[in-house]
């Protein structure tokens, strides 16, 4: 586990053609919050949508806190033109002894529908095979959200399967679509 320790406690800038996935920092919070507070980008995830800016610094410390301890956590995704913080991609958690980890990520809305998400999770998915030597990288999205199943195909993930009623989301059991990448699988 020190390895991934040391990687989440240092985690690296990762560039694409269009984006910086970099570790958050406090300054992050007016762009975080200002995406953050949309509903309809808080409908699929687990979270609720931000009330205050107050509630988006708390995110960023417990961000911050699991960079400290070496946990799984998620980089910010800046979009590089903008300078400006539009979403999250990371590791929800990882398991060792399975060389395996579960993505996860949100984006402000603004930015959907542009292939941004997918040049993250490709970045993301290099750096877990490349440098967290992982063998098995899965997601899972809700399935009355499709679009972030397109995402994952288009990074080579295969759909692997529904799980009925898996989550509790927002007030009601959700089935979730469940697909994984493994490293000698064909990345796009």
């Amino acid at each position: 586990m020190q390895q991934y320790q040391e990687a989440f406690s240092r985690l690296p800038t990762l560039f694409t053609p269009r984006l910086i996935l970099r570790p958050a920092r406090m300054t992050d919070a007016q762009d975080i919050y200002d995406y953050s507070r949309d509903p309809e980008v808080a409908r699929h995830v687990l979270w609720d949508a931000h009330q205050s800016i107050h509630q988006t610094r708390g995110y960023l410390r417990f961000l911050l806190k699991q960079y400290r301890n070496g946990q799984p956590s998620s980089f910010v995704i800046e979009l590089a033109q903008e300078h400006r913080v539009i979403g999250t991609i990371g590791f929800m958690w990882l398991q060792q002894e399975n060389r395996s980890a579960e993505v996860g990520y949100s984006l402000s809305r603004t930015y959907w529908n542009r292939g941004l998400m997918t040049e993250a999770l490709s970045a993301v998915i290099q750096f877990g095979f490349e440098k967290l030597h992982l063998n098995r990288i899965e997601a899972q999205h809700e399935s009355d959200n499709p679009a972030s199943g397109r995402v994952m195909v288009h990074v080579g993930m295969r759909h692997e399967g529904r799980l009925r009623q898996r989550v509790y989301n927002k007030g009601r059991y959700v089935d979730v679509e469940l697909y994984a990448i493994l490293r000698d699988d064909p990345r796009r």
